[in-house]
């Protein structure tokens, strides 16, 4: 049973563009409405974010993986189904939840950004040389620090609120 409630009105105009964002509106976004300012937030730092050096693949994979790390089975399984729609295979989504992935500068990218979760940000110079050394960028750690701030933000929030889960069921 969620123990924050979803929000029926629209503060700002927020959920009918997440609704022509997303074509509908998940529940988190709707519960996190209960903060307008903290779903503009949300909304704006996604929104910036997809403006980056990072591809709509690996940003997907870094929501699912920081998800994983984070034990969010509500956003595991709304990237599950989203990646699949991406056109994801099975063994590439579980292989993302495991950090892994064929190309080795995406490995690196997942491979980091586990590290970055796990340590809190402090990765030792061995993880980023290793990332380094992979061809990942200044401007690409940067991002990998500001998806792990949003996905981290939408976790916690669903460990708080627990919304209804309106995706099929991917445990994390």
């Amino acid at each position: 049973m969620p123990r924050i409630p979803l929000v029926a009105d629209d503060p700002g105009g927020l959920l009918d563009a997440t609704r022509r964002s997303l074509g509908r509106v998940p529940n988190l976004y709707a519960t996190l409405a209960n903060g307008p300012q903290a779903l503009a937030g949300y909304l704006a730092m996604r929104d910036a974010l997809t403006e980056g050096v990072l591809s709509a693949r690996v940003r997907e994979q870094l929501a699912l993986l920081i998800a994983q790390e984070n034990a969010c089975t509500y956003c595991v399984s709304a990237h599950t189904l989203r990646g699949s729609k991406m056109g994801f295979s099975a063994d590439e989504l579980v292989g993302t939840r495991k950090a892994s992935d064929a190309d080795p500068h995406v490995a690196a990218l997942l491979h980091l950004t586990r590290e970055l979760v796990r340590t809190r940000g402090r990765v030792g110079d061995d993880a980023l040389a290793e990332a380094r050394a992979a061809g990942v960028t200044d401007a690409e750690l940067a991002e990998v620090v500001a998806h792990i701030a949003l996905n981290t933000l939408s976790n916690y929030f669903n460990h708080l609120a627990e919304p209804e889960l309106d995706f099929p069921e991917v445990a994390a």
